[in-house]
């Protein structure tokens, strides 16, 4: 294989950082989400350094006009595969798309599922509603502690998920019950994902803690993330990639608890990491601000992650290419506390990108994916338009 043009690249998905509704998002009742737009429309933002990087030509944002000189390439993806979830948007920027969004279940799951996972778990469980996280966990925390009975709820999106608390249900425990739910809602049902949501604290300041666990659903077919490894190009996921992934296709994992610690490996990586793909996502800003409606939160995250990314880029190798982009929106400015569908930024920087590149508006998140496999010379993936040439 010939010298790629970038021997690493650094992908960063900011989770759900939307950047305006796609033209079918009224079918998901999500017309009019814009989830930057519209926190930069409640309050003034600082951040600088995705300001250069394009960010203002990508989306309309209040006080801060178009970058005159963008420091790297910009655009925006729209989403083909029907859906709004985590898995859903990961899989496509790696460029596998769904023809059929995961089933869904705003009613709760049938009863006699139900029945049938109480049966297999020993024990009886609580809710079984479509719920917030932290609003089912106060409202059903005291009853969950009283009887051992865990919580069950699901969103919006393809998701079972369980509450326990760490000292009622132990985590061992409540990840035994996650993997009994996956046997049956998810190889048996073909849902998403199934959620581990450990949590502490008292009634009245129970809080969710770090140890939250993921199961997704196996890919269909391989992703970029198979076709690297296969090839020999090493696969690094940070944060919750490798459970979006049901951990094909990666070669090593960092878990995170945070969006900081999310930036330190990234740093780390930038520092030590070999020839290959570098793979992170920030989840903070999906679960503890866009889902609780948390627009003050959104934004100052946004404000602490800007400035770990002006740490970050300087520090970029020669031949390093950093993406950033997102899997979905999530707009903490309306009145639902679910994802939204929306498009989604694409900015690239480094020593070697041209500054100033429009990437315009790209017809599917698997031009990020077919982008990198052009770079590592694997595939063509089976969609999307490479950007790569546009690049350099």
């Amino acid at each position: 294989m010939a010298t790629p043009p970038f021997r690493r690249v650094f992908v960063i998905v900011i989770d759900s950082l939307g950047v305006g509704a796609l033209p079918d998002a009224a079918a998901y009742g999500d017309e009019g989400s814009n989830t930057l737009g519209n926190i930069a429309a409640r309050r003034p933002l600082r951040i600088p350094h995705l300001h250069a990087l394009g960010i203002s030509r990508v989306v309309a944002l209040a006080g801060m006009p178009p970058a005159d000189a963008p420091l790297g390439a910009y655009g925006r993806m729209a989403e083909v595969s029907p859906g709004k979830d985590s898995v859903t948007g990961h899989w496509e920027l790696m460029g596998l798309q769904l023809d059929q969004a995961f089933p869904t279940f705003p009613a709760g799951f049938p009863d006699e599922a139900m029945r049938e996972f109480e049966r297999r778990i020993g024990r009886p469980t609580l809710g079984n509603v479509v719920a917030s996280g932290t609003q089912i966990i106060e409202d059903l925390g005291p009853e969950h502690v009283r009887t051992g009975s865990p919580i069950i709820y699901t969103s919006a999106d393809s998701v079972f998920q369980i509450a326990a608390h760490e000292d009622v249900i132990p985590v061992p425990d409540l990840y035994r019950m996650c993997e009994i739910a996956y046997e049956q809602f998810v190889e048996g049902m073909g849902l998403g994902r199934v959620i581990a949501r450990p949590f502490v604290g008292a009634p009245g300041s129970f809080r969710r803690t770090a140890n939250r666990h993921d199961y997704a659903i196996v890919p269909a077919a391989d992703t970029l993330l198979d076709l690297l490894t296969k090839a020999g190009v090493p696969v690094l996921s940070i944060g919750k990639v490798k459970d979006l992934f049901a951990g094909r296709g990666v070669s090593a994992s960092i878990h995170t608890a945070s969006d900081a610690q999310g930036m330190d490996a990234v740093e780390r990586a930038v520092r030590e990491a070999p020839a290959g793909l570098v793979f992170a996502n920030l989840v903070d800003f999906d679960a503890m601000y866009g889902h609780r409606n948390d627009t003050d939160g959104y934004a100052a995250n946004l404000e602490r992650f800007d400035e770990r990314l002006g740490r970050l880029v300087p520090t970029l190798g020669d031949d390093d290419l950093l993406l950033l982009t997102a899997d979905h929106g999530n707009d903490p400015t309306t009145p639902s506390t679910d994802h939204s569908r929306e498009f989604v930024p694409v900015l690239a920087c480094g020593p070697r990108v041209r500054p100033g590149v429009p990437l315009g508006d790209r017809g599917t998140f698997a031009d990020l994916g077919q982008t990198i496999a052009e770079n590592f010379g694997v595939g063509p993936l089976a969609c999307g338009l490479s950007f790569l040439r546009q690049l350099t």
